[in-house]
């Protein structure tokens, strides 16, 4: 009996020492490396040519043997960083997919699109809320041709000429920050080449603004413009009738009459050397 409880209590001593070896091995050894990292991925497809934004971009775990060669580790170091190589969701955030940071504007222009800078002031900047990624319709203020090449202010004509225009930068800024406007001197503005004509054409016949429209706003505007008349809702003159009074054709003359001369009696007379002739 006292062997059998020895044995229980030998046993118990064992277990306990190798737990307590256990223990002090974990304690001792060196926290293993673990198996996986925090990096910046794609939250959700980013086609090619995008700058970053916050909503883009979030923090996942990705394994240390796959996180993906020259991955970032802070979505604050990737804003505004535009992708050369289009993600797709979840993909991990790299430098090789991403253009070089010295690439400027041209790295935010779209395939065959190209950039064109409009001065503007505070006004027609849309009181510096037209920022980089927004779109804006252009309008331009100008004068009709006239036919006898006058100009009259019944001419003044102001019309939308460009609609759903991308801002690619304010001043020499591309990067967005909402939280307070910003009255700058010129805008870039993104528009294929025919588009960049129609501006350049714009600006120099007249006076351009810039109408700030909805983000998801695709649709297009079909307007005949606003002259003086529309504006002030007046209606058209009625040009007076013109009366062409035609001539009657001239009343044929009298044919004349034929001079018949009386017969007269006729003498001639003679005076020395001369002579004349007597009628009667």
């Amino acid at each position: 009996m006292k062997n059998k409880r020895a044995i229980v209590m030998l046993t118990f001593a064992v277990l306990f020492g190798l737990a307590a070896v256990a223990v002090a091995w974990r304690w001792l050894l060196p926290p293993a490396p673990s198996t996986a990292r925090h990096v910046v991925v794609a939250a959700v497809a980013i086609p090619q040519g995008k700058p970053l934004t916050p909503d883009m971009l979030k923090m996942s775990d990705k394994p240390v043997e796959h996180p993906g060669e020259g991955s970032y580790l802070e979505i604050a170091k990737l804003l505004n960083r535009v992708v050369k190589d289009s993600f797709v969701a979840g993909e991990a955030i790299t430098e090789v997919k991403l253009a070089s940071k010295d690439a400027g504007l041209s790295s935010l222009i779209a395939q065959g699109n190209r950039a064109i800078t409009v001065r503007v002031n505070d006004v027609i900047g849309v009181a510096g809320f037209a920022l980089p990624g927004n779109y804006v319709d252009v309008i331009v203020s100008t004068q009709k041709d006239a036919p006898n090449g006058e100009r009259s202010s019944e001419l003044s004509v102001s019309k939308i000429v460009l609609e759903r225009i991308l801002v690619l930068a304010v001043a020499q800024d591309v990067g967005r920050d909402e939280s307070k406007p910003r009255v700058v001197n010129a805008v870039t503005l993104e528009v294929t080449p025919a588009q960049a004509e129609h501006l350049d054409l714009a600006r120099s016949v007249g006076t351009l603004s810039l109408a700030l429209r909805n983000q998801f706003d695709s649709g297009d505007v079909h307007s005949d413009g606003a002259t003086k008349r529309t504006l002030l809702k007046e209606e058209p003159l009625i040009k007076p009738a013109v009366v062409v009074v035609q001539k009657a054709p001239p009343r044929p003359r009298p044919a004349a009459l034929p001079v018949v001369l009386a017969k007269r009696n006729c003498v001639s007379v003679l005076n020395g050397v001369n002579v004349s002739q007597e009628c009667f």
